[in-house]
């Protein structure tokens, strides 16, 4: 397994600095978000030549996913798919309880908010990554005189996590794992010990 195309449910800043990344070292990226692929046109020209906006049928067909909506939103994007089986998807949310603005904690326990976006997005492999940082340290080069901005990474699925691991580092981050949605996500997930927490992994 591994991944080529990146599709985007939601393009905010977060979605669109992965994506520019991923463009940049030559991977196919379809942009989408609600509101439709004519007001993504110039957000696709930006992040660079393989960027394209996308429906979201062209993005959710992608190899990899990556889930960039308001923690609220969630399940009705899962309602517009219905069976996710075969999609792999990064799940990038937090929980929020209102996205206008954000604000507010989105109280989903016993389950960790990953493992509640699972169940509502039937049969998806899910990976938790890029949610603990501002879009503000995603978006420029990964790669500093120090170190390698850290990426933390969980889920269930070894044989998805491994790809993900690759194409991670390929974009010059270095990526953390730290175990199962469970327990990985608890630690990355809003008001966890390592949201809103920035490394870089040293040389």
């Amino acid at each position: 397994m591994e991944f080529t195309t990146i599709g985007t449910i939601g393009a905010g800043p977060a979605a669109r600095a992965v994506a520019a990344h991923a463009a940049r070292a030559g991977h196919p990226v379809l942009l989408s978000n609600s509101r439709g692929p004519d007001t993504l046109a110039d957000a696709a020209a930006a992040d660079g030549p393989g960027a394209a906006a996308a429906t979201f049928d062209e993005a959710v067909a992608a190899d990899l996913i990556l889930l960039a909506v308001p923690f609220v939103a969630v399940p009705a994007v899962g309602r517009r798919l219905g069976d996710w089986s075969g999609r792999v998807v990064v799940d990038m949310t937090n929980q929020f309880a209102r996205s206008d603005p954000y604000s507010g904690f989105a109280d989903v326990s016993p389950l960790t908010g990953s493992e509640w976006v699972a169940q509502q997005l039937p049969g998806a492999t899910l990976i938790k990554a890029f949610n603990a940082m501002y879009s503000g340290y995603i978006a420029p080069d990964p790669r500093h005189r120090e170190g390698n901005q850290v990426v933390f990474l969980a889920g269930d699925d070894e044989r998805a996590k491994a790809p993900f691991t690759r194409l991670v580092t390929e974009l010059g981050f270095a990526p953390v794992d730290l175990g199962a949605l469970r327990e990985g996500g608890a630690l990355m997930q809003l008001d966890g010990p390592l949201s809103g927490k920035h490394f870089l992994f040293q040389n």
